[in-house]
């Protein structure tokens, strides 16, 4: 039996930010038929509510550090103030949307990343799993989800996860019952050769690709766990994952991962 096609978009926090790119990806989202499931950061906003508190940020490789303040911070702005947003603008273009948080329904449970190299990242959570069946039921209900990168571990603590990781183990859970597409949507035209020239998208990643691309500097910072997230999910059966920009989240054009 075919699976039904679902569509999981992943906005990031650049995106959140730019009024003009973030209507119209949400008009775009409102837009695609069928099934489908929003991600979304907002670490910009977390990085300037931060600051407007004298909390300083602190990014090791693309991946922010989380303290007990800064915890405070990501849950208010990702949990509440970008999530709630993005849900009430939702409904008002047609889409009957629900956010959550993986501690909502127990959708995503994590455990607390253990100091490696001697970086201690703090309060961040690797995930363990998704619920995908529970995911489901609510897709068949009509309901789409609207996904902070926040996860819990079980043991009442809220965990600060990496957006792309949300993505990438939302889109593996939900593989097993439908025909996923992801699209990793940010302020870019793809995965770029050259950062300053916006027009130098590489077409397709690879697995030998990124390994070669990573050792060569190519790619580096944050798109560094993008693209692991993204060879991740097509590993773990998910059709298709296109990094592309905000307002072409059609996959006309973009990054293929294969």
């Amino acid at each position: 039996m075919m699976k039904e096609k679902l569509t999981i978009i992943k906005v990031g926090g650049a995106v959140v930010e730019d009024e003009a790119q973030l209507s119209q990806l949400l008009r775009d989202f409102s837009a695609i038929e069928g099934r489908k499931v929003l991600v979304h950061g907002g670490g910009r906003k977390a990085t300037k509510v931060a600051e407007a508190l004298g909390i300083e940020s602190k990014m090791v490789n693309g991946r922010r550090i989380t303290d007990a303040d800064m915890l405070s911070v990501v849950t208010m702005v990702y949990g509440g103030l970008v999530n709630k947003n993005l849900v009430a603008r939702l409904q008002a273009n047609g889409v009957n949307a629900l956010g959550l948080t993986g501690a909502d329904i127990n959708v995503i449970h994590s455990h607390k990343r253990p100091i490696k190299d001697g970086v201690d990242f703090g309060y961040v959570g690797d995930v363990d799993q998704a619920d995908g069946k529970m995911l489901s039921r609510l897709i068949e209900e009509g309901i789409t989800p609207v996904m902070a990168p926040l996860t819990h571990d079980g043991q009442g603590n809220i965990l600060n996860t990496n957006a792309d990781t949300i993505a990438s183990e939302t889109a593996k859970a939900l593989a097993r019952y439908y025909d996923v597409t992801l699209i990793f949507s940010f302020e870019k035209k793809g995965v770029l050769r050259h950062p300053d020239d916006d027009d130098s998208v590489i077409p397709t990643i690879t697995h030998a690709d990124y390994i070669k691309y990573k050792e060569n500097g190519t790619i580096s910072g944050g798109m560094l766990p993008k693209i692991e997230n993204a060879l991740s999910a097509i590993d773990a059966g998910v059709r298709r994952v296109i990094i592309t920009l905000a307002t072409a989240i059609d996959g006309r054009h973009g990054t293929i991962i294969q």
